[in-house]
């Protein structure tokens, strides 16, 4: 039997998105494993700034392809992300806000927690 995954605090995964429903394994959860080629463990709150940045790069997030089932996001969506953008947006100064529960703890092994923190999302 699997394990369960674990977030950045060492405790169970909890989930990140159900409409639209995200994750590499489109279970609503940041998991990893051998069949996320993106490793998919960011959970943010996507913003107009973050959508727009990642366009410019190739990925358009916000044009729905109803082939596959996506609605295309809108700021406030929770989406799994791929470590490799959300850490690419952070370079430019456009990432977003994070879900930190919902956040895989492979994220440790690219930043820190303390830096993570910073990008903590408060829905208040």
């Amino acid at each position: 039997m699997k394990e369960p995954s674990l977030n950045v605090f060492g405790a169970s995964l909890v989930v990140c998105g159900i409409n639209p429903l995200t994750g590499a394994y489109r279970n609503g959860c940041c998991d990893t494993g051998p069949l996320d080629e993106g490793t998919h463990i960011v959970c943010a709150v996507v913003n107009d700034a973050f959508l727009a940045f990642s366009k410019s790069k190739g990925n358009d997030l916000i044009r729905p392809y109803p082939k596959y089932n996506f609605p295309g996001l809108v700021a406030g969506d929770h989406w799994c992300l791929c470590i490799s953008r959300w850490l690419e947006a952070y370079q430019s100064d456009v990432a977003p806000q994070i879900i930190l529960e919902a956040c895989h703890q492979k994220i440790l092994d690219y930043i820190d927690l303390d830096a993570l923190k910073n990008f903590a999302f408060d829905p208040v």
